[in-house]
């Protein structure tokens, strides 16, 4: 059996989450700050915990399904479960420094 390296895999899932985009900003969900926890599993199953700008974004049905489907598309992932969470609430000093350099909040 294949020897699954969970750290390896965090960092393609982080990667892989860094190419979907709120469609209300235009920075990447990980650097918006709108995921809270990723866990990768020794079987190769992700739990990522994400929440949104707010629970009326546009985004509330589609978005964590894209999220499911770019982790599922990690090499070594063999499923993904996404928790949408609204605690804590998100809020701007959730963003990375290159989110708020993006948006000029810098």
């Amino acid at each position: 059996m294949e020897t699954i390296n969970e750290t390896i895999i965090e960092a393609q899932v982080v990667e892989a989450l860094r190419t979907c985009f709120d469609p209300e900003i235009p920075v990447n969900i990980y650097d918006l700050g709108l995921i809270y926890d990723i866990k990768v599993g020794a079987d190769g199953n992700v739990a990522v915990q994400m929440t949104l700008t707010s629970p009326h974004c546009p985004a509330v049905q589609s978005l964590p399904a894209e999220v499911e489907g770019k982790v599922k598309g990690v090499q070594g992932v063999t499923d993904a479960k996404i928790d949408l969470v609204w605690d804590p609430p998100w809020d701007q000093n959730k963003m990375s420094e290159a989110a708020r350099l993006q948006l000029g909040m810098m």
